[in-house]
């Protein structure tokens, strides 16, 4: 959890987090019942699962674990009935399951079944799960949905198409979904990570994990916690007119053209003394 409690802004609502047992989701799920929400959390590892649901519990929130296949239709809709038995409303959705290791082949090599398996894990789930709880949204004209996406889904991976692919076409749906949806006062946002420290990344040395912070021009990696922030303030009311937009949450790497070391840039270099103010133009 959250060193420094933030502002309870999500008191009275249910939020239902996707890929929740790890990384990217659990941030999200612990963050958000910081934030006074009562949090769902689902994924395919029952284990896991309830380990988060009781970090939560034990942080004085309250949780529900569900284990489920998000591309088994029957088992979405299973998902969504124990929701429906555990809260009469659910006030918030984050899309975060999906699949992105085991994807990095050259396109060449990619076959239709990774291609489908990829598309199933982040684009059928993302689908499945927004339809069934768009709709108990539209009769309480309220609800926010936050899809996590990636910033890969503008500035492509060598050897990833089928994982790039499917993050821009979540970036498309977010888009075009909030416009279904504005009229019913519910609002869909997405969240776009960069590099991102979680648990996968442990097989990493101390060295690849400097070499790859020292492209960002904030100069460090990500933690989940930097991806929860942004998706807590989207499913409050702080973000009441926020809809159809995708949040980069990456340090800035978006922003360059290119990275420092291709134009022998170091940071202060050309001004070095702090005490001194640069010189206007």
């Amino acid at each position: 959890m959250p060193s420094e409690r933030p502002a309870e802004r999500l008191n009275g609502r249910t939020a239902l987090v996707t890929g929740a047992s790890r990384g990217i989701g659990r941030g999200i799920a612990l963050r958000l019942a910081t934030e006074g929400a009562r949090v769902v959390l689902t994924a395919r590892s029952a284990d896991a699962l309830d380990n988060v649901a009781a970090e939560i519990r034990e942080s004085g929130g309250d949780a529900l674990a569900v284990a489920a296949d998000l591309t088994d239709e029957s088992a979405v809709d299973r998902l969504f009935e124990r929701v429906a038995s555990w809260s009469d409303t659910l006030h918030i959705l984050v899309n975060n399951a999906s699949m992105v290791y085991g994807t990095d082949r050259h396109f060449l090599a990619v076959d239709s079944a990774l291609w489908d398996e990829v598309i199933a894990a982040n684009l059928r789930t993302l689908f499945l799960c927004t339809s069934r709880a768009a709709r108990p949204m539209v009769k309480r004209r309220t609800g926010s949905i936050v899809n996590i996406s990636a910033a890969s889904a503008s500035r492509a991976h060598r050897m990833c198409v089928p994982y790039d692919a499917s993050k821009g076409a979540v970036e498309a749906f977010t888009r075009a979904v909030a416009l279904d949806l504005a009229p019913f006062g519910i609002r869909v946002n997405a969240v776009a990570p960069g590099a991102i420290v979680v648990e996968a990344w442990g097989v990493l040395s101390r060295d690849e994990l400097e070499k790859r912070a020292q492209v960002i021009p904030l100069g460090r990696l990500g933690e989940p916690t930097d991806i929860a922030g942004a998706v807590a303030f989207l499913c409050s009311d702080d973000a009441s007119y926020v809809t159809g937009q995708v949040l980069a949450v990456e340090g800035g790497l978006l922003a360059q053209l290119r990275p420092p070391q291709v134009e022998n840039w170091e940071p202060g270099a050309e001004w070095p003394d702090p005490d001194r103010e640069p010189a206007l133009p």
